[in-house]
């Protein structure tokens, strides 16, 4: 009986092993990484464009990789762009960017990065960005409403962005005077 007994224990200590092996990983909390700060000489990862060079809100992605890579954008709506296509739609990445309510529209302070699926944001606005109208990005609803009053737009959460309200609201629509698209492409007068 004994013989029984001793031939079972290297499978328990086994068993016992897996278990503590496992149980560390459940424990472990990924920290997110903290933005990095956008210098002089950056280019837009889209458009290639100077990032520091235009006004607006910029934004940037850090993969969720092995090896993180930093992407930044010299537009929140060029951010949109590369976050919204189909190999990075379903993908976690890091994204901030600027809280407008906190630094000058002419330069954004990277002080006031903010995580972007947090934000509140502000399409169609007449305040200009490094690729046209923009999408001025918030902290607070409040801050959204105040920027609204006086610049104008629409504002929608983050999740509820689509590419279509990226196309829709290109500065294009500008050139045709007082004409402008509609949510579907189609010219009003």
């Amino acid at each position: 009986m004994k013989f029984a007994q001793l031939k079972s224990l290297p499978l328990l200590l086994m068993f016992a092993l897996l278990l503590v092996g496992c149980s560390g990983e459940a424990d472990k909390v990924v920290e997110k990484p903290a933005p990095v700060h956008i210098e002089s000489g950056d280019e837009c990862h889209v458009c290639g464009m100077a990032i520091t060079r235009f006004p607006g809100p910029k934004g940037e992605v850090i993969t969720d990789e092995k090896e993180q890579t930093v992407h930044k954008f010299c537009s929140t709506r060029d951010m949109f762009a590369w976050v919204l296509q189909p190999e990075n739609v379903m993908r976690k990445h890091t994204l901030y960017v600027h809280d407008m309510s906190q630094t000058e529209w002419a330069s954004p302070d990277d002080t006031a990065l903010i995580d972007a699926r947090e934000a509140v944001y502000v399409i169609g606005s007449e305040r200009k960005g490094a690729m046209g109208q923009t999408m001025a990005s918030f902290s607070t609803e409040a801050a959204a409403h105040d920027f609204m009053k006086e610049y104008g737009g629409e504002m929608l959460r983050y999740d509820a962005i689509t590419l279509e309200h990226l196309n829709t609201e290109m500065p294009m629509g500008d050139m045709h005077g007082d004409m402008h698209s509609d949510m579907h492409g189609e010219m009003k007068h």
